[in-house]
């Protein structure tokens, strides 16, 4: 390898160019193997077209177009043959212009200014810009993503960015919910204070629907123990808080459902009802079934009335 034909290939030689004008990168890394297998004065460099494709990664065709366009650069001359391989002399008197290198900074200055200018209307897209800003009644402020921002809370002094302030409730609302003329009189008329003052009057609810709720709930427990069946507690659950809407009394429901029990006690549970169902058919308005009463005894002969031994008129009807 001659280091000297090496050298002259990658820093020194001109770069080829296409018909469209720009570096032809395959040519010249032909040329690169090309040198590889020169002497150092640019001769006998004859690699057979396998070494070629091998050395650069190229097919067969592409090695053999870029050759001919290294040819038509003079960049090689064809200097007879080895073996049947074609030998070729490197051009090692031509010189690559100085201005290719200062074409290539311009280049790179041009791209940086570009990129800088595409990062700055990037970050100028989140940010609002204004000649002066005034915050008031604001307890922080917090900007990100900016390069500089100065803002004076107190004397609107002028900044660089302006910051966002979230509008009002009112400037939010969209036109046609605006209160019209006609309206704010309304408003502001007598009637309309009086009802204001009414409404400031009335009655404060102490208790919030929630703590009603864990209220039912609690006599509800009253209720599932003394109940003589206990089965579905979640939809019992939901007919026991409809009932108390409904405008039941829990203390009400706790006693009929004691009365039940004992009404139930000793008989089939099969027929027994659900708690929610019986709930829900207001069952705790019934009417307990009646103790049965004493059994009357058949006797022979018919019957007999009951007599007391003490009363003497039943002893006259007899004798």
């Amino acid at each position: 390898m001659s280091t000297e034909a090496v050298t002259w290939a990658m820093d020194h030689a001109p770069m080829p160019r296409t018909e469209k004008g720009k570096p032809d990168t395959t040519a010249r890394h032909v040329l690169q193997v090309l040198a590889e297998h020169a002497s150092p004065t640019g001769t006998n460099a004859c690699p057979s077209v396998l070494r070629m494709q091998y050395r650069s990664g190229y097919d067969r065709t592409t090695v053999q177009r870029a050759l001919r366009r290294l040819e038509k650069a003079g960049l090689i001359v064809k200097d007879g043959t080895v073996d049947g391989r074609t030998r070729y002399k490197l051009a090692l008197e031509l010189r690559r212009p100085a201005t290719d290198w200062s074409d290539l900074e311009r280049e790179e200055d041009e791209f940086r200014a570009a990129a800088a200018e595409r990062k700055r209307r990037s970050r100028s897209k989140g940010v609002t810009h204004a000649e002066s800003v005034t915050v008031t009644d604001s307890e922080g402020v917090t900007v990100t993503d900016a390069e500089s921002v100065t803002a004076d809370v107190t004397d609107g002094t002028p900044s660089r960015h302006a910051l966002k302030v979230r509008p009002s409730r009112t400037e939010r609302r969209p036109n046609h919910q605006q209160p019209s003329d006609n309206q704010l009189l309304k408003d502001s008329s007598p009637a309309a204070a009086s009802n204001e003052q009414q409404a400031a009057a009335a009655p404060v609810q102490t208790k919030s629907g929630s703590e009603k709720t864990d209220h039912h709930l609690k006599a509800f427990g009253a209720f599932w123990s003394n109940y003589p069946k206990k089965r579905d507690r979640e939809a019992a659950k939901k007919a026991w808080i409809a009932a108390i809407e409904r405008g039941v009394e829990p203390k009400h429901m706790v006693d009929a459902a004691q009365a039940y029990a004992r009404e139930r006690f000793g008989e089939d549970p099969k027929y027994t009802k659900f708690p929610a169902k019986w709930l829900d058919n207001g069952c705790y308005d019934d009417e307990p079934d009646p103790q049965p009463g004493p059994q009357l005894r058949a006797v022979s002969g018919g019957y007999q009335p009951y007599r007391n031994p003490t009363d003497q008129s039943v002893y006259d009807e007899d004798f």
